[in-house]
């Protein structure tokens, strides 16, 4: 799926779909307090390189942070079925704003589902 993404978008779209994405983070009561304040423009730098990097777009990522270890890099934030779909919610409403065409956004709502999923480190 990662080949056929990086067939439909590149770097740029990324980039405008992070920045979208963390536009509505900011200002969401349930993901908003995992992330610190000062620290927004690192948090919009990882997430835009390890999508290039997962969509086979860059290798910034791996040479800055190593493997990605999602899961490991996530335990510090208590992350349930709640968590996940504000994730996925805001994440879809960032493709839309962008203007994300509809067969790469139901590509990428596929690959954003699987990711947030894993990401749950807690029973509901």
């Amino acid at each position: 799926m990662d080949n056929i993404i990086s067939q439909t978008i590149d770097a740029e779209i990324v980039t405008e779909l992070v920045c979208a994405f963390y536009r509505r983070v900011r200002e969401d009561d349930l993901l908003a307090p995992m992330y610190p304040a000062h620290d927004w423009h690192g948090a919009e730098s990882r997430l835009r390189d390890f999508l290039l990097f997962r969509f086979g777009m860059s290798e910034q990522y791996v040479k800055e942070r190593g493997h990605p270890r999602l899961r490991m890099r996530h335990l510090p934030f208590s992350i349930g079925s709640l968590e996940s779909k504000r994730w996925q919610k805001l994440m879809g409403e960032a493709m839309d704003e962008i203007e994300v065409d509809s067969e790469t956004k139901e590509l990428l709502s596929a690959f954003f589902a699987q990711v947030a999923d894993f990401m749950r480190n807690r029973p509901d």
